[in-house]
Parts: C-alpha cells; structure tokens; sequence
C-alpha cells in the first residue's frame, strides 16, 4: 500500500487504500482460518486429537507471540521452518524413489488431466478454462502469494540497500514453494494411489504420505503442517495488521489481535465449512491482488529500468576472467 502511494502519487491512493482494506480481511482467510482448519483437521483425522484442543493450543501459541510479547517463541519457529521442509523434501524423495517406475505414468497424467477436456458435459470448454483458470490461479496464489502483494510487506522490513537484490530473493521463495515442494506433493498423492482416495486437502497429503512411508509419513505432514501453519498465522498476523493500521492507525492494532486469536478457535472448529472458508478465502485473495496488479503494470518500466542497472552495475563490478 505505501509503494502504491508513495510510487503513483496522490491521484492514486485510493488503490492503495483499497489493496489495504481488502488485505485487512483477506488475512482472515488465507492466513487464518484455512490454517488452522488445516492443522485440526489433520490432528484430527490420524491422532484422533479434538478439534476443540487444537484450536485453543494454536490460538494460545499465537497468544503468547502477537499479544503476549514472547517474540523468542515466533523466532524458534522460523527456526524450524528449514528443517521441516527439508525434512518433507526428504521425505518425498524416498517416496518418488521408491515407486520410481510410477514417475513417467504420474508426470503424464498430470499434463493430460490438466488438457483433457473428458470432465466438461456438453462441450462447455470455455467452463473447463474458466475453472482451469479460477483454481490454478486461485492456488497458485495460495501456494506462494506471488502477485498477491503480502510478501513486500515482510521483504519491507529487510536490511537491504537495493530493492533488486531483495526482489530476488523473493523470487527463490515463490520456486521452492510451488516448484519443488507443491510438484513433489502432487507426485506422492498420485505415486501412492492416493488420488483416488476421494480425501482432499491435509488429509490427502497425510494419506498419501502415510502410505509411502508406513508409521511415518503421517508425523512428517502434521509436523509440517503444525509449524507452517504457526508461522503462517504468525507472518500474515503481522500483514493484516500492517493493512488495517494504514487505514485506522495505531489505535486499531490491538483490537486486530484479539480479533485475530479469536478467528483461529472459528477457523479450527469449522469442519462443515471447509468449502466455504476457502471460497471466502479465494474472493478476498482475488480482491486484494487486483489493485496490486493494477500498480505493478503501471510501475513497471521503474521496475524494468532499475533492474537493469542494477544487473549492469553488477556485471561491471564482476572481476574480470
């Protein structure tokens, strides 16, 4: 929101209030109640853990950072973020080795799914591009926020001198989450037979694993979810709080806390609601990247132009062989 100000000056600050205002309530969805729904339904499902106990252990975790000011609790979790996703890469591996011979027949179905045209009645193609199109976007924007415009807000924050070399930084983040670590949980569900399971969301990516690691792969998938999950509610607390303070002040953080703990109990405890949080959580993540992309499109020859003199300088300054 202040790029978009600050970058296309005051004619435009209303689409900076709006990418605010949207990103207020957007935070609730894709950083809140899906994680915590997430988490309780997976503890749930294989640890026969009630959802009532998960909720009130993530809220209270969160509690302790947001509102209690434990900040070592959020840093210690950040902390296990690399070595969960190494241990879910790892994991994952073992499983794409192990039914090696599966990978062409799981590769190929993925392609054909993706272009056949077999689930459309009556030759309605333009309704298979528009669903292609709604959920691929719609989960791409869930996987890594790429376009979205929340991720600028933490990169905000870093000790940089160049908003370039901070920008590629973000890119390697959009890579592993969809690239590495979302391809090879496509592989696993469909290597393992879990595909066909009728299971969706956490509980498929547990089932999947659970069966390509017998005893095992289920802890590996709650594990991650759990701290993923926590720092996702710990970072997009941070996000939603920005954009409601640019709009309200400082005097509306608070009340955005408590708010926030209070929707992780709703987020958990929703199990019937499964389909409606996430189509809540897809309009509003919808609504919030639209100014974004709005403002990138008009910025974008700054964007272009200081990119390019940032990669001259570098070649310049590059020892010569």
């Amino acid at each position: 929101m202040y790029y978009i100000k600050n970058g296309l000056g005051e004619n435009w600050k209303w689409l900076g209030f709006a990418f605010a205002f949207f990103g207020m309530f957007a935070a609730f969805g894709i950083g809140n109640a899906i994680q915590a729904n997430s988490v309780a339904q997976a503890a749930n499902d294989h640890f026969s853990v009630p959802l009532w106990l998960t909720a009130i252990l993530l809220a209270g975790l969160t509690f302790l950072v947001i509102i209690g000011g434990i900040t070592r609790l959020g840093e210690v979790a950040g902390k296990l973020v690399p070595l969960m996703a190494i241990l879910y890469v790892a994991g994952s591996l073992i499983i794409i080795m192990v039914h090696i011979g599966q990978l062409p027949a799981a590769l190929g179905l993925i392609f054909t799914k993706a272009f056949s045209f077999e689930a459309v009645e009556g030759g309605a193609y333009g309704a298979l591009i528009w669903a292609a199109i709604r959920f691929g976007v719609a989960r791409g924007i869930f996987s890594n926020e790429a376009g979205l415009g929340t991720a600028p807000i933490a990169h905000a924050t870093a000790k940089t001198d160049n908003p370039v070399r901070q920008g590629t930084i973000g890119m390697l983040g959009t890579f592993i989450d969809t690239i590495i670590v979302c391809s090879m949980t496509a592989l696993v569900i469909i290597m393992t037979g879990a595909l066909d399971s009728g299971q969706t969301g956490a509980t498929l990516s547990t089932l999947a694993f659970d069966t390509g690691l017998p005893g095992l792969g289920k802890y590996v998938v709650v594990g991650g979810l759990l701290v993923f999950a926590y720092t996702t509610l710990l970072s997009w607390s941070f996000y939603g709080e920005r954009c409601a303070e640019y709009i309200f002040g400082v005097k509306v953080i608070t009340p955005y806390r408590v708010a926030w703990i209070l929707m992780i109990f709703i987020g958990a405890l929703a199990k019937e609601y499964l389909e409606l949080l996430w189509l809540i959580a897809d309009t509003l993540n919808g609504l919030m990247a639209i100014p974004n992309l709005i403002a990138l499109l008009i910025l974008s020859p700054i964007i272009f132009r200081i990119t390019k003199e940032y990669f001259a300088s570098q070649a310049a300054s590059a020892p010569a062989e």
